[in-house]
């Protein structure tokens, strides 16, 4: 960006909450051009939030270019950020279908309004899953404290994509999954081996309720309060494993842990392997 060019507007918006104290906040630029990556990069380290999104209009009614920087670096996707934009959008424009193309690929998104309030879904690209060798799990154990003892074994250790790539660890009691103390600069390690976006930790509720905690240390964010990508990754790890049926609807409750609380929504449909991630949001400030 010049220096003479204006500072675009910096909009601040919850996701995967109704309410501005809860879910994850994200920064917002609907109008990037004359933005190069550093000034992106700078926009999102003063703002502080996991992720920023910064949108180009294409020629295409309703459909953006978006880019999704955190506070140390560019990431491929990032979930909330993309609810957050739809609403935001939203509010300008009015609901209906939008189309985001990103960096892992083409992502629809469906706003509508219901009793007053408005959801965004997302549906990602084509998701994969894969296992994580003995070493790297025992690595990442050691960085985050957790004994292997401590794991769900009806959940085993994978690695799943739906846009950016998650290590999904399962904990045995939701107390494990509530103390959560690790080695910052060791599991910040591991990921950037590993090309990890977050460690996906979840404890099983119920049949289709979840609770989920999200370390994102090479964002430069110890945790992550509400995290879309890794929902869409978990959905299609579950489905995948036979955890949850080929069609079902899943409830992830995030960021309680962190006074943020969050809801995502993962709906699953038998015969397309895109995952849908729903979510409310509202704007802070």
């Amino acid at each position: 960006m010049t220096t003479n060019a204006p500072r675009p507007e910096v909009l601040r918006y919850t996701a995967f909450s109704a309410r501005a104290e809860g879910g994850n906040p994200a920064g917002v630029v609907l109008d990037a051009r004359g933005l190069d990556d550093d000034a992106m990069l700078a926009i999102a380290a003063d703002l502080g939030y996991s992720e920023s999104a910064f949108l180009t209009r294409s020629d295409e009614e309703r459909s953006y270019a978006v880019r999704y920087f955190s506070p140390k670096a560019e990431v491929p996707f990032c979930g909330h950020a993309t609810i957050a934009t739809a609403i935001a959008l939203a509010e300008r424009i009015g609901p209906g279908e939008l189309v985001f193309a990103t960096r892992a690929g083409t992502v629809p998104v469906t706003v509508a309004e219901r009793d007053g309030t408005v959801t965004a879904t997302l549906t990602s690209v084509e998701p994969h899953v894969e296992e994580i060798a003995g070493d790297d799990l025992a690595e990442a154990l050691a960085a985050l404290g957790w004994p292997a003892a401590d794991l769900d074994p009806a959940f085993p250790p994978r690695i799943a994509f739906a846009g950016a790539r998650h290590l999904v660890l399962a904990a045995a009691t939701r107390s494990r999954l509530a103390d959560l103390a690790y080695d910052f600069a060791r599991l910040e390690a591991l990921m950037h081996r590993l090309d990890l976006t977050t460690v996906q930790l979840v404890w099983r509720e119920s049949a289709t309720v979840f609770h989920v905690r999200d370390p994102f240390p090479v964002g430069g964010v110890v945790e992550d309060p509400a995290t879309g990508a890794a929902a869409a990754a978990f959905g299609a790890y579950a489905r995948e494993l036979g955890l949850v049926p080929e069609d079902a609807v899943l409830t992830l409750h995030q960021g309680e842990d962190l006074g943020r609380p969050g809801e995502l929504t993962v709906t699953l449909r038998a015969g397309e392997p895109r995952v849908r991630v729903s979510g409310t949001g509202t704007r802070i400030g």
